[in-house]
């Protein structure tokens, strides 16, 4: 393996990274952004067929280069995936793909990152893995369903043909459950298991939505944020439980005849689920139970029990130099958002250039 010494390396070539590149290269500072895919972007392609953004384009921008669509269209996941792509391409960033990152450890003053190909030794380490960079959920009860039972995590369905002729059960209702379940509902008898988690009432294209969503895109900038009560309160429920129904309202679920189950589904009776306490007959299980925080290739002692870092806003205090950028609920509602990742990566890269320029006024003194 060669080794590569460099001021900052990013790990993930998603908005959250991108991002990050984009603000490092305006200061001028070296790095290297290594992405285990085959192309950027690749993470949005992958996402079911009919995923679009609940942001209007006009909301969608990363820094420097606005997102290529009218202004109060929802992008497609492969417009996203394109757009990453050519705002890669745009700035030049130096991204390393087909590299996937086996290990980050401390060696002193500075980080050893081990990928499949080579080592990489820097003063600073940005983990931009984000939302996608996470490892499915799935409970354990699913172990014991009866394996005729077709099982798939959201984050591996792509569209209704993938299912077996029969009953659908989706596990989790917030947004991405509640558009698999009216997706599926079209073609296959559908349960929508899982927690209320509430609804924005208007339509995302209705005129309506045109004058409430520069509100509501307010709120989830500069309100739901870990600096005010409110949204210290919501950021567990948005970790941890999902957010609001925004495309699909509860309306839309009772016209597709989709069954809403509030309970949780926790129990298995001879190999079928049990609903509402009533064992289905499903001939497919959709998990839509989000993902674990899993950071078992990080060998550095900064992570608490709910698997996410002990960060704020990104920096972490304990570890010198390890950053992170695209996690839920970073700084806001929004960090979740292509617009939110922009301000958590100049932040992060903020603090990055702030530190380093710190270290050399002491090392002079």
């Amino acid at each position: 393996m060669d080794t590569n010494e460099i001021e900052t390396v990013i790990i993930g070539a998603g908005q959250a990274g991108l991002a990050a590149g984009y603000h490092l290269q305006r200061r001028g500072r070296p790095f290297v952004i290594l992405d285990a895919n085959s192309r950027t972007g690749d993470n949005w392609r992958r996402q079911w067929d009919t995923l679009q953004l609940y942001s209007p384009a006009q909301y969608d921008n990363l820094p420097g280069l606005p997102f290529p669509a009218p202004k109060w269209t929802f992008p497609t996941k492969d417009e996203v995936g394109d757009y990453l792509e050519a705002y890669a391409h745009h700035f030049d960033l130096p991204i390393v793909l087909g590299t996937r990152v086996r290990s980050l450890e401390r060696h002193g003053d500075q980080c050893v990152i081990t990928t499949d190909g080579d080592i990489y030794r820097c003063d600073n380490v940005v983990v931009a893995t984000g939302t996608f960079g996470r490892t499915p959920y799935v409970p354990a009860i699913a172990d014991r369903l009866d394996p005729t039972i077709l099982q798939l995590h959201s984050s591996e369905y792509r569209r209704p043909g993938q299912l077996r002729e029969g009953p659908v059960l989706v596990v989790g209702a917030s947004h991405s459950g509640t558009d698999v379940a009216h997706e599926v509902g079209q073609t296959h008898p559908t349960i929508l298991a899982g927690r209320d988690c509430g609804q924005i009432p208007p339509r995302l294209d209705s005129r309506a939505m045109h004058l409430l969503f520069p509100v509501v895109h307010f709120a989830w900038q500069h309100i739901l944020t870990r600096r005010t009560p409110i949204g210290r309160k919501q950021l567990p429920h948005i970790r941890f439980h999902g957010g609001p129904m925004l495309r699909v309202k509860r309306a839309d679920l009772a016209v597709r005849g989709v069954e809403r189950v509030t309970s949780r589904v926790e129990e298995v009776r001879d190999g079928r689920p049990v609903v509402d306490g009533t064992p289905r007959d499903v001939a497919n299980v959709v998990w839509a139970t989000g993902f674990r925080q899993v950071y078992d290739w990080i060998d550095i002692p900064v992570f608490g029990e709910d698997g996410y870092p002990r960060e704020l806003r990104g920096v972490v205090d304990e570890a010198p130099g390890l950053y992170f950028a695209g996690l839920s609920f970073q700084y806001a509602f929004s960090s979740m958002l292509i617009a939110g990742a922009g301000r958590d990566a100049e932040y992060v890269v903020d603090h990055l250039v702030a530190r380093r320029a710190s270290e050399k006024i002491a090392a002079a003194d």
